[in-house]
């Protein structure tokens, strides 16, 4: 049972990498492991990660120009990259299970502007002239604990980690440990 099940995965996945092909510019380095399936049923418009890594998040691309790239020996778990403009993340990183990394606000911060939201999505519309959208930079050999959240604008420096559930709102200096909501820098890396 378990290879007949192995073999069904397999399947779908090849069908999964397929759709995935059709709608996006995607780019998959050698000896890397994506999770086809996770990829959601809006991907973006350019999808490139490096050489041996593993990729198993769920991409949520909310405009139709999105781009993310992953470098090489990253890990990224089983976490969600909501996209809508530009999201970044360099070699040998490491994304742990349940993290959420956005690089907008999703609605404008003005209720007049967020009124007609609901209407227009109905119709599979958005005016993102409001929203706010900073590209998100995740740099080398970061390590980013489970349950975190990257919100827009944010660049992780060079070699820094990110505590487990910590919600990032500013930039992280490289080689530095911050942790905590909001997140605040509790020593360097040694």
């Amino acid at each position: 049972m378990p290879r007949l099940r192995r073999i069904i995965t397999r399947f779908a996945e090849k069908i999964a990498e397929r759709k995935l092909q059709k709608r996006c510019a995607l780019s998959i380095g050698a000896g890397t492991k994506i999770s086809y399936r996770n990829l959601g049923q809006r991907p973006p418009a350019a999808l490139t990660v490096g050489e041996g890594s593993i990729f198993q998040a769920t991409i949520i691309s909310d405009r139709e120009n999105s781009i993310i790239s992953v470098g090489n020996n990253t890990f990224v778990g089983n976490s969600r990259l909501v996209c809508a403009e530009e999201i970044s993340i360099g070699n040998n990183v490491l994304i742990s299970w349940g993290c959420t990394i956005v690089d907008h606000n999703s609605h404008s911060t003005d209720w007049t502007k967020r009124e007609t939201d609901v209407r227009e999505w109905h119709f599979n519309r958005k005016d993102w002239s409001h929203v706010k959208i900073g590209k998100v930079r995740i740099s080398d050999n970061a390590w980013i604990g489970f349950n975190s959240i990257i919100l827009k604008g944010v660049t992780i420096g060079e070699g820094a980690i990110v505590g487990a559930g910590s919600v990032v709102t500013k930039n992280v200096e490289p080689f530095t440990i911050v942790a905590g909501n909001p997140a605040r820098v509790l020593q360097g890396v040694s």
